[in-house]
């Protein structure tokens, strides 16, 4: 998908995400050279990260975000505990009741 075809949803998602991560950055008084340097990407690569371009790898951000001691927060973001919706989903398709087999009942 290219930048003209990506959802302004997502557009304003990785806009904020690079905003938030330009901010972490600087709080942690690291420059953008070192940044880049500790994550093996170059310098043009981080700044459009902190813009949030679409067109920058996945393992790029998480390169940043490691460096950044944020790491964590990736390994959460699809975690199905954090899933609410697919919960919801999951349980409306539970069965109403379970039946136990004859065969099962006599193994008791």
């Amino acid at each position: 998908m290219d930048a003209k075809n990506t959802p302004l949803p997502v557009k304003r998602a990785l806009k904020k995400f690079g905003q938030d991560l330009r901010d972490a950055r600087k709080r942690r008084r690291i420059t953008m050279e070192l940044a880049a340097k500790r994550a093996a990407i170059s310098r043009a690569t981080l700044t459009k990260i902190e813009k949030g371009d679409d067109g920058v790898s996945l393992g790029a951000y998480a390169k940043i975000l490691f460096v950044l001691g944020m790491i964590e927060r990736l390994v959460e973001l699809a975690d199905p505990t954090f899933d609410t919706l697919g919960m919801g989903l999951e349980a409306d398709n539970l069965p109403k009741r379970i039946r136990i087999s004859r065969k099962e009942k006599g193994e008791e």
